[in-house]
């Protein structure tokens, strides 16, 4: 089962993830939602639509806009509608 982990702390875990483009993105309720605090974070992507970022806090330690989701993905993207996806450092096992 895909799980993503940073810091010692499991940020999410399921096996009803989505790949894109070699990215796993958790279904929303797959989340820890205790690590998350949404960021003021956003970037475009020409066939996903725009991106809203969530910065990683556990221990204390941030790791700024290490997860991104699309709120209101453009019609090609629909299946990750609110699906979260991560990098910087975020270690995803599948």
């Amino acid at each position: 089962m895909p799980r993503a982990i940073w810091n010692g702390a499991v940020l999410a875990e399921s096996n009803q993830c989505e790949v894109v483009e070699g990215n796993q993105y958790f279904p929303p309720d797959a989340i820890n939602k205790e690590y998350f605090r949404e960021s003021n974070t956003h970037t475009t992507c020409p066939w996903k639509g725009v991106a809203s970022y969530y910065s990683i806090v556990v221990d204390g330690q941030e790791n700024k806009d290490a997860a991104w989701y699309y709120p209101e993905p453009k019609s090609a993207a629909q299946n990750i509608k609110d699906h979260i996806a991560f990098w910087r450092g975020v270690k995803v096992e599948a």
